[in-house]
């Protein structure tokens, strides 16, 4: 027999419920402990065993590993997670997922349907529509979604109802011939779906129904499992470094185990059989147990195989600004030898201050970008640590005097530079929400002083040959002059009416800051100038640091 035109329509029509009854569930949970899912996200994967159980947990719980996968790929992007975290949470992901399976199997194709869904549905709406927007109208939003969950695996039933329970729409033969090909297509459906679980409802109602035999459902299976991974490929477009990584650890997971699991697939296709047809074990229970079981395989796999996968996946995706945030000159073999350690402090802490001074330029310029000193921000902060962490392993060594004077210098560089960074960012955000001031000469001032403090940014320089402690500090006495001269023309400007009392305000702290950049900056110049010295005395001069 072949499937009718009424029997598609109708199969279709269970695709839809059961997506529908899958999103109402999902959304339905998130809603009612979609704060706790964060909380435990971040707090309960201190380890990686950790991970995989809360993994699994959250997604046997949500059914859906998309929805897991999406909130991980979230939480690495804000920082709140590393990616070792997020790999033990993907691991267990894809064993949570393999619950829809046995639902389907164990509930959906035994119990009756209207006895338990439809009432699902009504009382899980009353709650919804009284609760409001309370978290008490997600727990009602997910049962109406369960009751409309196995509405839609009934109506598939029903749509596969009138195939051959031998033969379906191929030969058992033919299908069990092209492994590798059904599992394309369930990578294939899965992505047309974006929900495995999805896919997998369809393929054990259909292997139940006779359409698939159980060697072809069971690579259909396979191939669904691979396919989900194209829900975090579309996530992470356009997202950070870190969660490409993410997604490429769930893609490397899951394929690696597809591929296991399909070569594997032709000795265990008699144990199978031989669960179904001896022990007489249902096959949709049969497909269940079959995708729980390559996928604890393929934790078992990864889980000495995930450090190597680490090391390769930070060296992947990578930014300029991530490899700008790598220190270049820390090397911790040279901790032991205090004067190679202060030089490579020198060194390190020159291209802070290449950052810093990049930063405050692009802040006083005349478009600032946000987005680039965002970025500029991030690999300074990342080296100042790094210069912290170095600073404090050479503290514990026996110092000479000389560099145990200085290591202090050294920390006070770094948070000179950090104010750079940090006055940098919020000036640009403060430049470009306020609009010029009307009055022409005071806003030509304001440029004025704005290049002049742009200008000093040249003499704070210490690796420049020319650099002279004496034409700095002038330089900046000149800048503090001329930002009391012009601080008095804002409040002359305010007492006149020229500037609003809220306007004038926010025009004095931007003058501040601007001043402050530049003070800054040169105090950072004149340590890491000193410091310089020290190191040339300890050992040699340092050299001129790249800033590629």
């Amino acid at each position: 027999m072949t499937l009718t035109p009424s029997g598609a329509a109708t199969a279709a029509g269970g695709v839809g419920l059961f997506l529908l009854g899958m999103m109402l569930m999902t959304d339905g949970l998130k809603l009612a402990g979609g704060s706790a899912l964060r909380a435990i996200l971040g707090r309960w994967t201190s380890t990686p065993l950790r991970g995989v159980l809360l993994g699994t947990l959250i997604t046997a719980t949500l059914q859906s590993s998309s929805a897991v996968t999406v909130a991980l790929i979230g939480f690495v992007n804000a920082g709140l997670l590393d990616l070792a975290q997020a790999v033990g949470v993907i691991y267990g992901s894809n064993v949570g997922t393999t619950m829809t399976g046995w639902l389907v199997s164990l509930v959906g194709l035994k119990i009756d349907v209207e006895a338990v869904a439809l009432p699902c549905i009504g009382v899980g709406m009353v709650l919804r529509m009284i609760r409001g927007s309370a978290p008490g109208s997600g727990v009602g939003q997910a049962l109406a979604g369960f009751g409309v969950f196995f509405l839609g695996i009934s109506v598939l039933r029903q749509g596969f109802s009138g195939l051959a329970t031998g033969g379906g729409l191929v030969a058992p033969a033919a299908q069990e011939g092209t492994f590798w090909l059904l599992a394309a297509g369930g990578v294939a459906l899965t992505f047309l779906l974006q929900s495995s679980s999805a896919a997998l409802a369809l393929v054990l109602t259909a292997t139940a129904g006779g359409v698939l035999s159980l060697g072809a459902g069971a690579a259909v299976v396979i191939g669904a499992n691979v396919g989900t991974t194209t829900t975090a490929v579309l996530a992470v477009l356009g997202a950070t470094s870190n969660a490409r990584r993410v997604a490429a650890a769930h893609v490397t997971f899951n394929l690696l185990t597809g591929v296991l699991a399909l070569l594997l697939l032709p000795a265990l296709l008699p144990v199978l059989r031989w669960l179904h047809g001896v022990q007489h074990w249902e096959s949709t229970a049969v497909l269940a147990l079959f995708h729980t079981a390559f996928n604890v395989a393929g934790v078992l796999l990864m889980w000495p195989l995930t450090r190597p996968l680490l090391r390769f996946l930070q060296g992947r995706f990578r930014t300029a600004e991530e490899d700008e945030a790598i220190p270049r000159h820390l090397d911790y073999t040279v901790v032991s030898t205090p004067s190679l350690a202060v030089n490579a402090l020198v060194l390190e802490l020159g291209r802070v201050g290449t950052i810093a001074r990049r930063m405050a330029e692009k802040a006083l310029g005349p478009r600032p970008q946000t987005a680039e000193l965002d970025a500029d921000s991030t690999a300074l902060q990342r080296l100042v640590v790094a210069v912290g962490e170095f600073a404090g392993a050479l503290r514990r060594g026996d110092l000479p005097p000389q560099v145990a004077d200085a290591l202090p210098d050294v920390l006070r560089v770094s948070q000179y530079y950090a104010s750079v960074a940090e006055l940098s960012v919020a000036l640009a955000a403060r430049r470009r929400d306020l609009e010029p001031v009307a009055d022409p000469e005071l806003h030509t001032a304001l440029e004025r002083f704005a290049a002049e403090a742009a200008g000093a940014m040249d003499t704070a320089e210490p690796w420049d040959p020319a650099y002279s402690l004496r034409d700095a500090e002038q330089r900046l006495e000149h800048l503090d002059a001329d930002y009391h001269r012009l601080k008095d023309r804002l409040l002359r400007a305010g007492s006149d009416g020229v500037l609003a009392p809220a306007r004038l305000v926010r025009q004095l702290d931007q003058l501040s800051e601007v001043r402050r950049l530049a003070e800054q900056a040169a105090k950072g110049a004149r340590y890491l100038h000193a410091l310089a010295a020290v190191a040339a005395q300890a050992r040699e001069p340092a050299t001129v640091p790249s800033s590629e």
